[in-house]
C-alpha cells in the first residue's frame, strides 16, 4: 500500500512510540484470539472420535442416540454415561483449553461460588459458578465487534449527512 508522505511520517511517528505500537499488536492478537472463542472456551468437545467416525459438537449438535444412548436429546459429553458409551467403542474427545462456555456453570467447585482462581478456573468463578476467563473472552469479542460496527455505521451516517449538507 502506497502512503502519502504525510501519512508515512505519521505512521513512522506511531511506530516510534513503542508503547502504542506494542499495544496495537497486543490488541490485534487478543481480538484475533477472541474471534475463535468457541475453539478456546467451550463446554462441548472440539472433536469426538466414535466408532470410526469423526464428530464436531462445537459446530453441530448430536443427539445422545448417535453415540448409542437412549434419548434423542443433545448429548452431555461430561456425563459419565456418555463417557462410558464413547469408551465402549474406543472413542475419545478433544476438549478446548478452557472447558467452560460463557454460560456454563461449574458444578464441581470445591469451594462455594464465587470461587478464587484455581487450575480449573484460571480467573475463578462468578457468584453463579460460571468461569470468569471464558466470560472475559466472549465479552471482549462482543465489545470490540460492537465498537467496530458502531464506528462504521457512524462514519457512513456522518459522510451521508455531510454530503447532503454540502450539497444543499
Amino acid at each position: 500500500m502506497k502512503l502519502s508522505p504525510l501519512n508515512r511520517r505519521r505512521f513512522e511517528r506511531f511506530k516510534a512510540n513503542r508503547r502504542g505500537w506494542w499495544s496495537l499488536w497486543l490488541f490485534l492478537i487478543l481480538f484475533g484470539l477472541s474471534l475463535g472463542a468457541e475453539l478456546i472456551a467451550n463446554d462441548k468437545p472440539l472433536a469426538v472420535r466414535y466408532d470410526g467416525s469423526w464428530y464436531f459438537p462445537v459446530f453441530e449438535r448430536y443427539p445422545e442416540t448417535t453415540f448409542g444412548g437412549e434419548f434423542p436429546l443433545e448429548a452431555n459429553y461430561k456425563s459419565p454415561y456418555i463417557k462410558e458409551l464413547l469408551a465402549a467403542k474406543d472413542g475419545w474427545t478433544l476438549w478446548a483449553p478452557i472447558p467452560f462456555s460463557y454460560q456454563s456453570i461449574n458444578y464441581d467447585l470445591k469451594v462455594p461460588a464465587p470461587a478464587p482462581p484455581s487450575r480449573e478456573n484460571l480467573l475463578g468463578t462468578d457468584d453463579q459458578g460460571r468461569d470468569v476467563l471464558a466470560r472475559v473472552i466472549y465479552g471482549f469479542r462482543i465489545s470490540v465487534l460492537f465498537a467496530l460496527t458502531l464506528t462504521i455505521l457512524s462514519s457512513i451516517i456522518g459522510v451521508i449527512a455531510g454530503a447532503l449538507q454540502g450539497f444543499y
